[in-house]
């Protein structure tokens, strides 16, 4: 019997998990970035900043899922990459030099939310100044509340180096030291400011963090691994009196049940005519007998997270039109990953990809002109992956220490400007690839992607058929 009932009561826990609305205790995990690791990428942005310059990081808001329900918290990327923290309401300096504020003399101060016993017994525990400075190893640690007594003229600085202010940050009226209050201190003390610059922060930050470390690949090739087992395990528990939302079920919890905290993104479980939709997350549609489905899906770990995606057929087979269009993908996306070489323009992968899927779509009869192949395959075939799923990046020449995404697809939508054969089929392969010295790792590798590969292990049986 290839599939029970159990693999459908996995749904509902999926959802209990998403929304928890859990900020930072304790450390449980052994395995986070280590404080010499962020206190070292803290200078290496000193060396890029400019003399006399100021960096400033603001943590992500907190946002309302409904009434006084809150998505679980996700810290800004760039402050959990120098800093470790991953609680809100909290800002980040950082200073060129060594600079005397007030009876300090430091060259960074992070400000954190102030300890709270009735607060921490509904939203879990905080580091406070003290919990910060001993667990970050961050020089100077100060309290929320006195970001607007610090006394710092930023008209002083060559440059005020910050990412646009958030603009969506909730006011906590009883709170003086929420995010609030300090993005909008700091609005008031820069505003009219000649020295401001954004542009500069963004690149410092997009070249240092499209090379990976060593210490972050270990979590990076967690969260893939984690997605690699999920994905399988999906191949094998799949069938097509599913839905999408079994589907994405499955995946997440496969997730979950490995280790990872979240998924890096909204899954995307797209079947029949909704695999013709890039970034489809509804997932409520029941499978046809028929259908191909995509799932885009990757885990999270520590910050850190994968990107894999696979096409599979509902009922194991692939149906000749099916194959064909899928091999034409998987034709591409192999041209791309042989251009992930040191070196190698960013783009060149994606030209690569471009140039079989318009040579394939030809011969088939589906476009007349090998330009016209923008009408099936519309988006780009490469991003920085790391602790965003699209990372930051400066998109040149290709170097040793990227991470990127492999993943060309082909659309074609019904009513369609070809033979209704091909219709409502979409399909897109993605893997995440290392760039190295010699040739290009693929980390996701593992998990099949031939149509002689997938319809073997969809013919296996799952520990979720109750075996």
């Amino acid at each position: 019997m290839k599939k029970s009932l159990a693999v459908y009561l996995i749904s509902g826990f999926i959802f209990t998990v998403c929304f928890s609305g859990r900020v930072a205790g304790p450390d449980y995990d052994t395995d986070l970035l280590s404080p010499e690791f962020h206190h070292a990428r803290r200078e290496a942005l000193r060396k890029l900043m400019p003399d006399s310059s100021v960096a400033v990081f603001f943590s992500a808001p907190v946002h309302t899922r409904a009434n006084d329900v809150v998505f679980d918290f996700h810290q800004d990327p760039n402050l959990y990459y120098l800093t470790g923290l991953r609680e809100p309401n909290a800002v980040l300096i950082l200073f060129k030099e060594k600079r005397k504020i007030d009876t300090l003399f430091t060259d960074e101060i992070l400000f954190v939310q102030k300890r709270s016993a009735r607060d921490e017994s509904w939203t879990g525990r905080r580091l406070g100044p003290k919990g910060a400075k001993e667990q970050l190893k961050i020089t100077s640690v100060l309290e929320g509340g006195d970001f607007r007594d610090v006394t710092i003229d930023y008209k002083k600085f060559s440059k005020v180096m910050f990412f646009p202010l958030p603009d969506d940050v909730h006011d906590e009226t009883n709170d003086q030291a929420d995010l609030y209050n300090m993005v909008e201190y700091f609005r008031k003390q820069t505003d009219k400011n000649k020295n401001n610059d954004h542009l500069r922060i963004a690149e410092c930050m997009a070249l240092l963090r499209q090379i990976k470390m060593p210490e972050e690949m270990v979590l990076l090739r967690k969260a893939i691994e984690i997605s690699n087992q999920a994905h399988m395990e999906l191949m094998r528990a799949m069938d097509s009196t599913m839905t999408e939302y079994h589907v994405q079920a499955i995946i997440q919890y496969e997730f979950m049940k490995h280790g990872a905290e979240a998924c890096g993104y909204p899954s995307i479980c797209g079947a029949g005519e909704n695999s013709c939709i890039l970034h489809y997350v509804t997932n409520r549609k029941p499978m046809g007998h028929n259908d191909m489905i995509v799932v885009d899906a990757g885990a999270e770990y520590h910050g850190y997270t994968a990107d894999i995606t696979r096409t599979l057929p509902a009922n194991g087979k692939f149906s000749p039109e099916q194959k064909a269009i899928y091999d034409i993908v998987l034709e591409a996306q192999l041209a791309g990953i042989a251009k992930c070489k040191k070196g190698n323009e960013f783009r060149d992968p994606h030209k690569a990809a471009v140039a079989v899927i318009k040579k394939r779509l030809r011969e088939l009869g589906i476009i007349k002109k090998e330009e016209d192949y923008v009408t099936y395959f519309f988006h780009g075939t490469s991003h920085y992956l790391g602790l965003d799923v699209h990372d930051a990046g400066l998109y040149g020449a290709l170097e040793v220490g990227n991470v990127i995404t492999v993943e060309p697809g082909i659309y074609i939508p019904a009513g369609s400007p070809c033979d209704p054969k091909w219709w409502n089929i979409g399909i897109r392969i993605e893997d995440d690839v290392l760039i190295t010295d010699g040739e290009p790792e693929n980390l996701s590798g593992s998990v099949p992607k031939t149509t002689q590969d997938i319809e073997k292990m969809m013919a296996a049986d799952s520990y979720l058929n109750g075996k």
